[in-house]
């Protein structure tokens, strides 16, 4: 599944494996990563419902790369709250000969903390003013700012700020990471545009696990289809 310069697969630490039972192993999707591991695409799109584990699985990858649990480049070590699960310490991640050693982990939720985090703590270069932006005109400022040579670029929700045509900005700047370069790319969302994501390895993250899939079949395409040929009778049940 792999190609040069990525992650092929990410798997159990078998020297060090993680105690079945506590959180997060009750979460099947995290279960079945520790017992069967996993494979990656050079884009690899996480699709599920809140709590199927999607945040948790990329986190723990961010984490085992070398990444801050709340975002930011390869080293960064930028932290308020530490609130991560246990997950990447047990982890292995599976890498492809001269496999790149750069990357940035962008978690929606904890950009703001990132940005004041740089302005506090200028490096060589000038930064851009990220909180002089709007949410969503940051997070494509980071994309062009941070993603750039070969890496691994991991992003959690980053739909939450972007607007239809953002969402459709990220994509095209995220091929042209993978096809210029051979950067990696790991992505959770909720969103149909980011799922559709040419070329990606979709994969639905439910109560049994996880398991690839199309686009077409999965729940949140459908359910947005039908949402938008008739919003009323959606509405009528919370009436």
């Amino acid at each position: 599944m792999g190609t040069s310069g990525s992650i092929r697969r990410v798997q159990e630490n078998t020297l060090d494996p993680m105690p079945r039972g506590p959180w997060p192993t009750t979460v099947p999707a995290v279960r079945q990563l520790l017992d069967d591991g996993l494979d990656l695409s050079p884009i690899t799109i996480l699709v599920g419902e809140n709590g199927a584990g999607k945040s948790t699985v990329v986190e723990a990858v961010a984490l085992a790369f070398g990444m801050s649990a709340e975002g930011g480049s390869t080293g960064a070590n930028h932290s308020t709250r530490p609130s991560e699960s246990a997950l990447w310490q047990h982890l292995t991640l599976v890498r492809e000969p001269g496999a790149p050693r750069r990357g940035f982990f962008l978690r929606a939720e904890t950009m703001h903390g990132f940005f004041t985090y740089l302005e506090e703590h200028p490096g060589a270069r000038a930064e851009p003013r990220f909180h002089e932006l709007s949410h969503g005109e940051s997070f494509l400022e980071v994309i062009v700012d941070r993603f750039r040579g070969p890496g691994l670029w991991v992003l959690d929700e980053p739909e939450s700020a972007l607007s239809f045509s953002g969402c459709l900005a990220l994509i095209g700047a995220l091929e042209e990471a993978t096809r210029a370069n051979g950067s990696q790319v790991i992505l959770s969302t909720h969103s149909p545009i980011l799922a559709r994501m040419p070329g990606a390895r979709v994969l639905e993250l439910d109560d049994w696990g996880f398991h690839e899939t199309s686009w077409e079949e999965l729940p949140l395409v459908q359910n947005w289809r039908s949402f938008l040929d008739d919003p009323e009778r959606y509405f009528r049940h919370l009436r």
